[in-house]
């Protein structure tokens, strides 16, 4: 194959890539983007954040989304034994969208690439990235390698790596880190419900929390199809023998609310297992490229975060890339590194408390605050850049006070 001369070279075709291809190829700059998969193929992150709809509206991908009919997402539900905490996206603090999707992502991706194409944007679907090497101009050479195992090179001025799971360039240039986030894992499958219940208890996205670790996903498509799947310590999930079908059909059994529900169901697929799937990485950015989306960090999917961060730092990055292009000042340091690193600690932030106990003592024992559960809604709601929201703002602290005040009202009440 020839090779091929571009402004930007996108690794990955998830949302990530698309926000930025959408946003370049808008903006004049001619791109590429790579994909290892064929789509449509499965990939996991099927509940969504409004914040992201801001990113899919402002590049124009937002109608080839609504087209899908996929199940709009108004809030989320919690439930802790015979407690039930819900939030409703209307209701938050941050001004913004107040519902977004649960979609499977296979025709959710496959969606926003067919677009893609009908705009002239170059995908190259079933080719990987084999190396790459930057040069001292600021170019880049990166060996791409087809699906008949031929090889051609990219010559770009900018890559943007938005490979999620695959985390291409983090490999190859020795940028991973542990994760400070404690180690989870998950086993996932779809189902699908004949006769799902009607109304909202058939299509809310919920979270049975089986104790502080442990939590069980309901995800329901407007296809009638649900994803479900456990999320737990590796030591726990790992404590179930047998297949991996055999390990989630035994699993069920540990949620009360939901077992009689999906008891009988046979799993669409062989139920996949992510162990520790939390990541991070050394830097964001380099001399010639930006890492976006999974590809530079991932939280827990407790938040339903990740294609958030992945639009949120893919448009963010082409926004910088197309003023550097101008010749416009441009500080990726303070512009995108501390940027999305404030919203990782955000929503990180969230992530550890959870797994303290302190976030679920608000949700299940505090959550009759109507001014607390705005302001933690927009944060589940993605709006993690918001410091009107005191619960943006001291988010390192905050949760760990109101906890505790709590606590403290529950054994006074108790001594009373």
């Amino acid at each position: 194959m020839k090779d091929v001369e571009v402004d930007v070279l996108i690794i990955g075709a998830g949302p990530s890539g698309c926000v930025a291809a959408a946003y370049l190829h808008k903006h004049g700059v001619s791109v590429k983007v790579v994909e290892k998969s064929v789509f449509p193929r499965f990939v996991i992150g099927e509940s969504l954040l409004p914040r992201c709809m801001d990113h899919f509206e402002e590049v124009g991908l937002l109608d080839c989304l609504i087209a899908e009919n996929f199940e709009i997402k108004s809030g989320a539900r919690f439930i802790k034994g015979d407690t039930i905490c819900e939030f409703d996206f209307a209701e938050k603090h941050t001004e913004g969208y107040d519902w977004t999707w649960q979609a499977p992502r296979a025709d959710f991706d496959y969606a926003l690439t067919e677009e893609l194409k009908k705009q002239g944007v170059d995908i190259a679907f079933d080719q990987e990235v084999i190396s790459v090497d930057f040069k001292e101009d600021g170019w880049s050479q990166t060996v791409v390698k087809t699906e008949h195992d031929q090889t051609y090179n990219v010559h770009a001025k900018f890559i943007i790596d938005s490979s999620g799971y695959g985390r291409v360039l983090p490999r190859l240039l020795n940028l991973e880190k542990p994760s400070e986030i404690p180690e989870h894992s998950s086993i996932f499958s779809h189902v699908k419900e004949i006769d799902r219940p009607k109304g909202t208890e058939g299509t809310f996205i919920t979270f049975d929390v089986l104790d502080t670790d442990t939590w069980f996903w309901v995800i329901p498509f407007s296809n009638g199809t649900t994803s479900i799947g456990f999320v737990g310590k590796t030591d726990f999930i790992n404590s179930f023998k047998g297949t991996p079908k055999e390990r989630l059909s035994e699993m069920l059994k540990k949620s009360s609310y939901y077992y009689e529900r999906f008891k009988d169901i046979d799993f669409l697929f062989e139920p996949k297992i992510i162990e520790n799937y939390s990541k991070s990485v050394t830097q964001l950015y380099g001399k010639g490229y930006a890492l976006t989306g999974n590809s530079a960090e991932f939280l827990d999917p407790v938040f339903s975060s990740g294609v958030t961060f992945a639009t949120e730092s893919g448009l963010k990055a082409a926004k910088l890339i197309t003023k550097g292009f101008k010749n416009e000042p441009v500080n990726w340091e303070t512009d995108y590194a501390e940027y999305m690193k404030k919203g990782v600690s955000v929503f990180g932030s969230y992530v550890k408390e959870w797994y303290t106990g302190n976030l679920q003592t608000i949700f299940f024992d505090g959550a009759n605050n109507d001014d607390i559960k705005r302001q933690i809604c927009a944060v589940l709601a993605g709006y993690v850049w918001d410091d009107t929201n005191p619960f943006v703002k001291n988010h390192d602290r905050l949760i760990k006070t109101v906890a505790n005040i709590i606590h403290l009202e529950k054994r006074t009440s108790k001594q009373i």
